[in-house]
C-alpha cells in the first residue's frame, strides 16, 4: 500500500524544486525585486517556506516543537544571494526527509505536539506531514503570485502534474 503522506511531502519538494529552477531562469535579480506582496521579496517568501519546512522536519524526528521554532525562526531572516543557493538548502533537507522517511516509520505513530501559538494535542506524523505539504502549496502560490507581478510567468506545480513527471534533480 502506496504510503500517501510521505508521497505528498515527495511532491511537496519536487514542487519546491520546480518553482526554484524556474526563478533560475529568470535575471538574478528578481530574487531580491521588491514586490508588493506577502513577502517583500521572492527570497523572503523562500526563507519562510524553508524555516518551517526545517521546523516540521525537526518536530518529525523527535524535537519538542518550542525547541524546534527557536531554532528556525532566526532562518526566516537569512536572505541567501543565489537561487542556486536556495536549490541547495531545499534539496539538503529534501535528503533528510528521504532518509528518514526510509527508516520504516510509522506515519500514524501519535504524538504529542505543543503548539506555543495554538496548544497541546495529539496528531499524528502523518497529519503533520501533510500540513508540511500543504503549507509549501499555499506559498508557492504566494511566489507564482510575485512572479507574476514582476512581469514573469510561473510554472505549474500541481500535484496532477506531478503525478505524470519525473522530479527534477534534485528532488526525491
Amino acid at each position: 500500500m502506496k504510503n500517501y503522506p510521505a508521497e505528498m511531502l515527495n511532491y511537496h519538494f519536487w514542487a519546491s524544486q520546480t518553482i526554484l529552477g524556474r526563478i533560475k531562469e529568470l535575471p538574478p535579480a528578481v530574487l531580491h525585486q521588491e514586490v508588493n506582496s506577502s513577502y517583500p521579496t521572492l527570497a523572503h517568501a523562500l526563507n519562510h517556506i524553508y524555516a518551517v519546512d526545517k521546523m516540521w522536519y525537526l518536530v518529525l524526528t523527535g524535537m519538542e516543537m518550542g525547541a524546534a521554532l527557536q531554532e528556525c525562526m532566526p532562518l526566516s531572516g537569512r536572505i541567501l544571494e543565489t537561487v542556486d543557493e536556495y536549490i541547495q538548502l531545499f534539496a539538503e533537507l529534501a535528503n533528510q526527509c528521504k532518509e528518514w522517511l526510509g527508516n520504516g516509520l510509522d506515519t500514524e505513530q501519535v504524538i504529542t505536539l505543543n503548539n506555543p501559538y495554538a496548544g497541546v494535542r495529539e496528531t499524528s506524523l502523518a497529519e503533520i506531514m501533510l500540513h508540511a505539504a500543504n503549507h509549501g502549496s499555499y506559498h508557492r502560490g504566494n511566489v507564482s503570485t510575485m512572479l507574476r507581478q514582476l512581469g514573469y510567468a510561473s510554472t505549474m506545480t500541481d500535484y496532477a502534474l506531478y503525478w505524470y513527471r519525473q522530479p527534477v534533480s534534485a528532488a526525491l
